[in-house]
């Protein structure tokens, strides 16, 4: 280590996506759901998904050329299947895409998918090091593995480190399943929701939960308590999914969920996203199930076990949650101008199945991602999008 090693202190100051910290054993842990709300549901699938910080980086001013994160990661490994790729740490100096890396070592959590059974065990820390930075001043981000647990141990650097100023950039916090965490984007910064926010020129707060968008009361209440200028929701597959409610339940759950976020933020921009497009359930009930078939070759791939005919006794499909966000939205608009509605289909729709098929029936590839995130920004960011920027006085 050079003898002009600085060594900064990882406070909130220096990071920015998550909505707590927590001091552990090691370091700093980045939460994208606030205490009160990890207390409210004990669901281990739940407590993985918020504590990969996708969306979530360390933001900082310096000159320095050298910089060195010390990381302890947790690894999802999963039995009879091919390990998944490392997560990926992407460097951004003043906004451009620089250097990529990764971390070795580290926690490692080992699923059995046929039984749901987890085992934990423990790894040393690693450090991630980027070298050869320009020597000007320069704002530097470092995105934190969009599918890794990751706690942030030392952050060094061969010059000081300061906060970086406010920009004015608007806040886009945004809500959505595995899908909207990155599910298989290559990086943090190409998942679909990273890179609307880098088109679109705004600060990104993620709250994408794999698993986990399932119109839960905590999750209303942290979107209705973060600053934001801009809100999306996107609703539906994780509902089909877990098969966790009928209609009669789905659609007061939806006004209620948008209920809550008002209380909050009663005029602030509101764009409902409805599904992708999804051939396992457009039409077929959950809940999804792993392919046996596909396990047994080492492949991941989902089913889905419901009956279409079960629609009528108020089962979901995706079909049927895109007619009622729509109708939802369309009644609550009549008295609420800044609330908007987004067909899924838009961002990724049967034309875009056939080109790029999603791999394990349910969630995009890294292709997809990219060209869902364009979409995204042209429309809702771009001119006449519920997101464009204000015109000038």
């Amino acid at each position: 280590m050079p003898a002009d090693w600085i060594t900064t202190p990882i406070t909130a100051s220096l990071l920015r996506g998550a909505l707590d910290l927590e001091r552990t054993e090691h370091g700093l842990l980045p939460h994208r759901l606030p205490a009160r709300a990890r207390a409210q549901c004990a669901d281990p699938r739940l407590a993985m998904a918020e504590s990969q910080p996708s969306g979530v980086r360390l933001a900082f001013r310096t000159a320095a050329t050298a910089v060195e994160l010390d990381t302890l990661r947790t690894r999802r490994v999963y039995t009879g299947v091919p390990p998944r790729p490392d997560g990926v740490y992407d460097l951004l100096v003043d906004g451009r895409l620089t250097a990529q890396a990764g971390v070795s070592g580290g926690d490692t959590l080992t699923v059995d998918l046929a039984t749901g059974a987890a085992t934990h065990s423990a790894g040393p820390s690693g450090t991630l090091r980027f070298t050869g930075l320009p020597g000007r001043l320069k704002d530097v981000e470092i995105w934190l593995p969009h599918n890794e647990t990751t706690e942030l141990v030392a952050l060094r650097t061969d010059a000081a480190v300061q906060p970086v100023p406010d920009r004015g950039r608007r806040v886009w916090l945004h809500h959505g399943s595995s899908i909207s965490q990155g599910s298989d984007a290559a990086s943090p910064t190409a998942t679909w929701p990273a890179r609307a926010a880098g088109l679109g020129a705004v600060e990104l707060v993620n709250l994408g939960l794999g698993g986990n968008a399932l119109l839960d009361p905590f999750t209303a209440r942290a979107v209705r308590d973060t600053p934001a200028d801009l809100i999306s929701l996107k609703i539906g597959i994780n509902l089909v999914n877990a098969d966790l409610m009928r209609l009669r339940a789905f659609t007061p759950a939806v006004h209620g969920f948008l209920d809550t976020v008002r209380e909050g933020h009663p005029r602030t921009p509101l764009l409902v996203v409805s599904p992708l497009y999804c051939p396992v359930h457009e039409v077929t009930p959950g809940p999804s199930a792993f392919d046996p078939a596909a396990l047994r070759n080492g492949r991941v791939r989902f089913l889905a076990t419901g009956d279409p005919a079960e629609r009528a006794a108020g089962k979901l499909t995706l079909g049927v949650i895109r007619e009622e966000l729509a109708g939802v939205v369309r009644l609550r608009a009549a008295e609420d101008p800044n609330l908007h509605h987004l067909d899924g289909r838009a961002l990724y729709g049967e034309a875009d199945f056939d080109e790029l098929p999603l791999p394990d029936g349910l969630h995009p590839d890294a292709a997809a991602h990219l060209r869902i995130g364009d979409r995204f920004a042209e429309l809702a960011f771009g001119s006449g999008g519920p997101f464009s920027a204000p015109s000038g006085p």
